[in-house]
This record gives C-alpha cells, structure tokens and sequence, in this order.
C-alpha cells in the first residue's frame, strides 16, 4: 500500500504568552495540541469546527506558514517541518494554498497576468510570450477570459477574484491545495460555481485539497472525508455521509444539529450543548469536551480520550461512545448516559 500524499502526526502549536509575575511556567495558548491525520491523492478532507479551534492555524502549520511548536508534516514521505528555507523552497511546488478573502490576498497593483504567472516566475524564467500563453490557459482553466489578462484585481467582482486566487494556486500544478474558508466571503450563487469548479479541477488534475470550513452544507458537497476540531484538537474524523448520518462524537452531533435547515416545514433540533468554548490558555482537565458534554463521566474529566478506530472506517475520541470507552460505568454515569442518550 502506498503512503499517503500527506501525513500529519502529532502537529502541535502553542503561543507563549507574557511571563506573570512569581509563576514558575509561561502560560501558552494551546492553538492546535497533537493533531494527526492523513490525506491520499485526490482526496479531499475536509476541517470543521467552531471559530477559534486552530482550523486556520493547521493550514498554516501545513504550509509552514507558521513553524510548529512539535510534530511532523510529512508530503510525500519528506517531513516538510523540519526542513531549512533552502531545502524548503523546492517543496513549494508541491503546495498551495487558497485564502479567505479573494481580494486581500492579491496584489492590487499587479494586473491578471502578473499576479497568476509570478509563482512561476519565481522559479523559472518566462519569455514574454510564454507569459502570455500561461497565463490565458489558467484563466481558462477557471472559467475567465484571456481578455481579462491586463484587468486589476479592483476591476473583477468577488467571485472572479476568487478564479484568480485559484488560478494563481494552480500555476505550479501543485499536487495538494489547501483551501481556508475559500467561499465563506462569496455571495451562495458564486459559492456554488467555485465549488463545482473546484470539483472539476479535481477530477482533472487529481489534486488532493484540506479544506477549511464552518458551513457543513459547503463540506457535505465537497468533502470525501471530515475532520471536526474543538479546542485545538481533532474529536473524529470519517467519511463525510457517514459523519454526517450518524455522527458518534457528541460534538459533532451538536454541529449538526446547529447547522441552518432549509426547509422552513421541518423541526430543527436544538443543539445538545450548552455553555461557551473555554480558553485555549487554560483547557479543562481530560477531555476538553466535557464541561459541555450531556455524556460526560468522570473518566472525561480526568483522561485525554485518544482517537480511537471505529468499525465503519472513523476515528473517535471519546471515553463513552469509542471502543475505548471503559467496561463498566458506574451507576450514577450508567443512569446519566442512558438517560441523555434518550434526547
């Protein structure tokens, strides 16, 4: 079996903050704390979770963007984490990456031309004409005209700022693209198109993509698998319908849950949580989860629950519904689960 086109083990990224007065230990912000997982060639998996549980600093850790703090990011079998700016340069060929905001993230004095040709350039020397013609095929590529070449950013709307952004991802043929909050700033009609677009690059090109996300309508379209994140951590990862089906971790049966209903005629249910996300400063002891949890025993608030193998393919970390959740609870936990598990 071949290894997977990217490998993620044990990605950790913690901020110190300033020193208080008569502390022994540096107080950190736990962003992203011992994240794992892979991603095959053309896959795509796709990161959810709330605002603040270190989606987008994993993006940046992925792209070294941001040095992580422990843990290996593996492209190809190289581990990208521990290599040099020189040896690393090469490697950027191999990754890209899409932003939020189509219209920060470009340069607005360069025209269409320069802006989608320039990682290329940066690598090898282009004739004029060679230019020219590269440039019209990645425009192209995503839906624009070739007459569009000369136009500023300030002259496209949001959505073909977007083509653009992705364009400029695919100059280098690239062989994984990451994709933070890509359509989160576009109108619904133009999410669509550049979903779809995306898709057909996909199958074209056979990129791998992580994309990044707090829509779980966008993921239910795109994604093969899902990862859902709280506070710095992976909770479950699996196949996006049968996440989305049966979810098993808590957390994410309250994502869905919370997510919007199109259909005015049906019962949304209420999330099964209460209370507000605690600091990444000062995690909660065991599972981070469990202040919030209906399911919660004591075994959440002492032990950090591992991801866990389940049968159906998923990975699960949760002392209660993963298989390494313990054999026997006790009677208050016994009354407690089968009670919630009842709503």
């Amino acid at each position: 079996m071949s290894a997977p086109l990217l490998k993620v083990e044990s990605l950790t990224k913690h901020y110190p903050l300033a020193r208080v007065f008569l502390k022994r230990t540096t107080p950190v912000v736990r962003a992203v704390d011992d994240v794992s997982f892979s991603v095959e060639a053309g896959e795509t998996l796709c990161i959810v979770g709330e605002s603040g549980c270190g989606k987008s600093t994993v993006a940046r850790l992925l792209m070294r963007m941001l040095q992580p703090t422990s843990g290996r990011v593996m492209i190809e079998g190289t581990d990208i984490a521990a290599l040099g700016s020189h040896a690393l340069r090469a490697w950027r060929r191999r990754m890209q990456m899409v932003f939020q905001d189509p219209y920060s993230s470009l340069n607005p004095r360069l025209t269409a031309e320069q802006i989608v040709t320039e990682p290329v350039e940066n690598f090898e020397r282009l004739s004029r004409r060679q230019r020219k013609a590269l440039a019209a095929d990645l425009l192209r590529k995503v839906g624009m005209s070739s007459e569009m070449m000369d136009r500023l950013p300030s002259e496209f709307s949001g959505g073909q700022r977007q083509r653009l952004g992705i364009a400029r991802a695919l100059a280098l043929e690239p062989s994984l693209l990451i994709a933070d909050e890509a359509v989160s700033a576009l109108d619904v009609s133009v999410q669509a198109q550049i979903l779809n677009l995306l898709l057909d690059l996909q199958e074209q090109m056979g990129i791998a993509y992580v994309f990044i996300s707090h829509d779980l309508t966008v993921v239910q379209h795109i994604g093969d698998r899902v990862a859902v994140m709280y506070l710095g951590r992976i909770v479950e990862i699996g196949p996006c319908e049968a996440l989305f089906d049966n979810p098993v971790h808590p957390y994410t049966e309250a994502l869905i849950a919370a997510a919007p209903v199109p259909d005015p005629t049906r019962v949304r249910l209420k999330a099964p949580v209460d209370g507000e996300v605690p600091s990444p400063v000062n995690p909660p002891s065991g599972c981070s989860f469990h202040p919030r949890c209906p399911l919660a025993i004591e075994r959440c608030r002492i032990d950090v629950p591992p991801l866990m193998p389940m049968p159906d393919g998923r990975t699960v970390a949760c002392h209660v519904r993963a298989p390494n959740a313990p054999a026997q609870l006790s009677f208050e936990d016994s009354l407690r689960t089968t009670f919630m598990a009842q709503f």
